[in-house]
């Protein structure tokens, strides 16, 4: 069993200060895919430490913003950083690697390709509105390759867009709101129905509503459950295959909390 978690830590050294270490250490994830790092490569590593991890990184240029990054126990064959997008906004917000699964007795060596991005969040009828249409266009670009290239791969990450009314709790209230747009909704109906990709969140995780995957940190959101599903993880056909559970590690009270978004865990069988 293959286990891959991803989530948006809203700061790394504030997520440990919160407690993530004790969620990582009950865990055991083989590899975790982490959205708005928000650190330098030095306080990366101090957190997830050589020996133990391996680690991929783009921080973002704008500091105390945005920053990705994958950590895998599994050794890394390639790392590829970024979109090029040529757009200092842009930087942070996409990583790869090639990750060399363990091998099987007379088979040969294999690999799956993991991506960790983070989605500009946009303000409707503001320029940041046109950068999250920009960056997704690049984001459908490069899906559409590394799907034409076939076998195992994962993106996953802080996609800031709740796909289907199952996905928030008030959509109803957030017909016009940035996140459940038709125009962003309709980038994830192409992923899924013209490029193949496949929403293991949800097809895993049953019809819904939920479970969601982020709720404000203000008044009685996380109580109520008042969340978006806006964290995913994307598989190609050949691994949607293999995975056999998918889970929201919600913390059981506010308090225990160690970020506003929730780590989405997947099970593979490989």
């Amino acid at each position: 069993m293959l286990t891959i978690a991803s989530v948006n830590v809203n700061g790394i050294r504030a997520a440990y200060k919160r407690g993530m270490g004790t969620w990582l250490e009950a865990r055991k994830p083989d590899v975790v895919l982490l959205q708005e790092v928000r650190a330098t490569d030095e306080i990366l590593a101090d957190h997830l430490p050589a020996g133990e991890w391996h680690l991929a990184h783009e921080a973002s240029e704008v500091k105390g913003r945005a920053g990705v990054a994958i950590a895998s126990r599994l050794p890394m064959t390639a790392v590829r950083i970024g979109l090029r997008t040529g757009v200092t906004g842009d930087s942070g917000r996409w990583v790869e690697a090639d990750v060399e699964l363990p091998a099987h007795e007379g088979a040969p060596a294999r690999s799956i390709t993991v991506v960790s991005t983070y989605l500009h969040s946009g303000t409707l009828g503001t320029p940041s509105m046109d950068e999250k249409y920009a960056f997704l266009d690049h984001v459908t670009g490069r899906l559409a390759e590394i799907a034409e290239q076939g076998g195992y791969a994962v993106v996953a990450g802080d996609v800031n867009i709740a796909h289907r009314e199952a996905d928030i709790k008030n959509w109803k209230g957030n017909l016009k709101s940035a996140g459940f747009l038709p125009r962003e909704r309709a980038y994830l109906d192409r992923w899924f129905d013209d490029l193949g990709w496949h929403d293991l969140g949800r097809e895993l995780g049953g019809e819904g509503p939920g479970p969601f995957t982020w709720w404000s940190w203000r008044g009685q959101a996380f109580d109520n459950d008042a969340g978006w599903r806006i964290d995913y993880q994307l598989a190609t056909p050949d691994l949607a295959d293999a995975a056999v559970r998918a889970t929201v590690d919600r913390a059981a009270t506010y308090a225990e909390r160690f970020s506003d978004h929730a780590p989405v865990v997947v099970e593979y069988d490989l």
